[in-house]
């Protein structure tokens, strides 16, 4: 009897142990659809398609702010064309930036983007980005990278964000080890 419960509990254990490292190897992905998803912690959402209205645009626009840095371990240069653009609310958007790999050597890049004030983040639909894919530039090659957004009309109805006159999308270029 005594010797059937050693091994019940030990299986216990397994089973335990195992569903929290399923858990764990989990949670990124799962935290990560959660943040495209809400818009949690400044997470913008990802379209397939342009804006889902048929009818008028809003006439109020937003100010949106352009921010570009790069990890010091990728040797590039990244900025946007425009610092800023004044956007109609639900209007299709069109921003471009510009990479320049000064290295002697092909790179790759993968950008992180973030969105603030995060209350607006649900709200920031991308519809084509760079940021979705690695970016492979060759020794002093220079590209331009387009990022194609709008604002939901539904921040209109979102009493928290009436208060919403300018937002930022800010993007990082890390290196890639997909070299």
């Amino acid at each position: 009897m005594r010797n059937r419960r050693q091994i019940v509990t030990a299986a216990l254990l397994v089973a335990l142990v195992s569903g929290m490292t399923g858990l764990a190897f989990a949670s990124v992905p799962l935290y990560r659809l959660f943040c495209q998803v809400t818009g949690f912690g400044g997470t913008p959402r990802v379209e397939t398609n342009g804006p889902t209205n048929t009818g008028p645009v809003s006439t109020r626009h937003i100010t949106v702010r352009f921010d570009s840095n790069v990890n010091s371990a990728l040797p590039w240069r990244f900025k946007p064309v425009q610092r800023q653009m004044n956007v109609r609310i639900g209007e299709a958007t069109l921003a471009h930036f510009t990479a320049e790999n000064l290295a002697q050597e092909p790179a790759i890049g993968t950008a992180t983007f973030n969105v603030t004030p995060h209350k607006a983040a649900q709200y920031f639909a991308k519809v084509q980005c760079f940021c979705f894919d690695e970016q492979r530039l060759e020794a002093g090659q220079r590209v331009d990278m387009p990022v194609s957004f709008f604002i939901d009309p539904e921040i209109l109805d979102d009493p928290n964000a009436q208060d919403v006159s300018t937002i930022t999308l800010s993007y990082t270029f890390f290196r890639s080890d997909s070299l």
